[in-house]
């Protein structure tokens, strides 16, 4: 009974929002934060990228940039977490922008936002691919020292990466909710596992505490604090993604209340077992950077195969993080089909109501995730043309989803932090401004950095091709806002039905409420 009512409340509730609960209920608290952090899968997409970071600025670049982008991740979580508290729905950073924005300028901030966070998913499902394949090329790499990879080589494997995503989405919809609790258990299982086996096989001969915290190197050609700074790249990819909750939220029960939290405790579980995990790898490396970056078979598997001084061993365990890619990309590609209905449900795509339809057997978006994929497989092209096409498909998606996060924080900001309703999740007011500003630096430093070339002297080839992408996105919204956006994007609905509200709020809080006269500004911040 209890259950039902809750259910009927959270329709309401979007139904105040503007939308009509198409999609099930069917993701339990547990299962939604499976999917987050299979999403996020912050140990296995930190050492998978090691890459990244190992070059511009070496150990301390990697564990030193993470404890960066954790502190700044969980600052943006954190001011998000109020606007999905308030708002839950699957729009998430463009509904929240038409809701706080000066009503001038609503239609196209919200346009502008909606853009951005749908090419931000597009991108970051790219990535789970991109790993993947890196991963198994690798592999061949440790048993045929001959091998020489191929760019197509990759790209292939990446294709089956993505198609696999897209079976298990299209066809296994009911089972997704199961599928994120097996991610989340053989995520944590391959945590253990690999950092256990690792560390009895490199006891005692570890790498010195020197050289996994404090090292520097390098080998990027930009001045020494400039290396430093793109290596945070490594980390904002480990920690990106967590908008997951917002946009999946339509699928879970009392969302207004259990999504702020798991929001926080998806970034702050993979910062935690980012940090242990990178810093087991280093010490169980054998303290040779530049054998490690120089691996065929990828800093990775050359660390494991370090540790273990085994071939098949070293494979063996690399199959977790394999596997975790496997889950993550699927996770990637279910909330960026959300996040592209949701914004097609509001007429802010081509053919929006094509793709805002949800196919009635199996039960969800069939159309923007046929889109999704087909976008996915084009951006993959990429690897085609570019040397540093894992560097630009990274920046692609951590700057684009870090732009939107910032948007709905700096407009709120800009009002004075008053344009939130009361909530069940409110940050204390000297840490919210804290934390917002802190989030919106990141941000602004980071958008700016990433789009940088990762190496000098620059070249056709080894380019950041990140800004490219982000101009054939610039040039399409632009089009498609003066031929349809401007005439009939008006954004989502933020007019709530009063009536619908207190019945909601009645329901979830009872006497709890916050008196509505009251300043949201003047409560100390806690999930209720």
């Amino acid at each position: 009974m209890t259950q039902n009512l809750q259910s009927n409340a959270d329709e309401l509730q979007l139904e105040a929002l503007g939308h009509k609960g198409e999609l099930k209920r069917a993701f339990t608290p547990l299962a939604m934060l499976g999917l987050a952090f299979a999403i996020l899968n912050s140990w296995t997409a930190l050492s998978a990228s090691l890459s990244l970071a190992l070059p511009s600025g070496g150990s301390a670049s990697v564990v030193w940039g993470l404890v960066t982008a954790g502190i700044c991740n969980l600052c943006l979580a954190a001011s998000l977490a109020e606007f999905l508290s308030a708002y839950p729905t699957a729009g998430g950073q463009y509904h929240w922008v038409a809701v706080i924005a000066w009503k001038r300028w609503v239609p196209l901030l919200s346009w502008i936002t909606g853009w951005i966070n749908v090419s931000g998913w597009i991108a970051l499902v790219a990535s789970g691919g991109l790993l993947g394949s890196q991963l198994i090329v690798g592999v061949i790499s440790l048993f045929n020292p001959t091998y020489t990879p191929e760019r197509w080589h990759q790209f292939l494997i990446y294709i089956g990466y993505n198609i696999f995503a897209f079976i298990i989405n299209a066809f296994m919809n009911a089972s997704l909710p199961y599928v994120n609790k097996a991610a989340i258990t053989w995520s944590i299982l391959g945590f253990v596992v690999i950092s256990i086996t690792v560390l009895s096989c490199t006891s005692p001969n570890y790498a010195s505490g020197y050289f996994v915290f404090r090292q520097f190197i390098n080998e990027t050609g930009w001045p020494d604090g400039i290396a430093w700074l793109l290596g945070l790249l490594q980390g904002g990819l480990g920690l990106t993604g967590y908008d997951a909750v917002a946009h999946m939220i339509e699928e879970i029960p009392n969302a207004s209340i259990e999504g702020p939290k798991i929001m926080i405790y998806c970034v702050a579980i993979g910062t935690f077992t980012g940090f242990v995990f990178l810093v087991v790898l280093l010490f169980v490396s054998g303290g040779n950077s530049e054998d490690i970056i120089s691996s065929p078979a990828g800093p990775l598997l050359q660390i494991l195969y370090n540790a273990t001084q085994n071939r098949a061993g070293a494979v063996c365990l690399l199959m977790f993080p394999l596997i975790c890619l496997l889950f993550a990309t699927t996770s990637i590609m279910t909330t960026s089909s959300r996040m592209t209905y949701a914004f097609a449900r509001d007429g802010g795509l081509p053919a929006s109501r094509f793709f805002a339809k949800v196919h009635p057997k199996l039960g969800q978006p069939l159309n923007s995730l046929l889109l999704t994929t087909i976008l996915v497989i084009i951006f993959g092209c990429i690897f085609l043309g570019s040397s540093s096409a894992f560097n630009a498909i990274i920046s692609a998606s951590v700057v684009a989803l870090g732009v939107s996060y910032a948007i709905p924080v700096a407009i709120n900001c800009l009002q004075g932090r008053k344009k939130l309703p009361p909530r069940a999740f409110v940050l204390p007011n000297a840490f919210a401004w804290f934390a917002n500003l802190l989030g919106i630096a990141y941000v602004i430093v980071t958008t700016v950095l990433f789009v940088f070339p990762p190496e000098l002297p620059v070249t056709a080839s080894n380019m950041n091709y990140c800004i490219v992408a982000f101009a054939i996105i610039l040039i399409i919204s632009t089009v498609q806002w003066f031929v349809d956006g401007r005439k009939n994007f008006t954004g989502p609905r933020t007019e709530m039905g009063l009536e619908i509200l207190d019945a909601v709020k009645s329901h979830q809080h009872g006497s709890d409420l916050e008196d509505p006269k009251k300043s949201t500004e003047e409560t100390d911040g806690q999930i209720v």
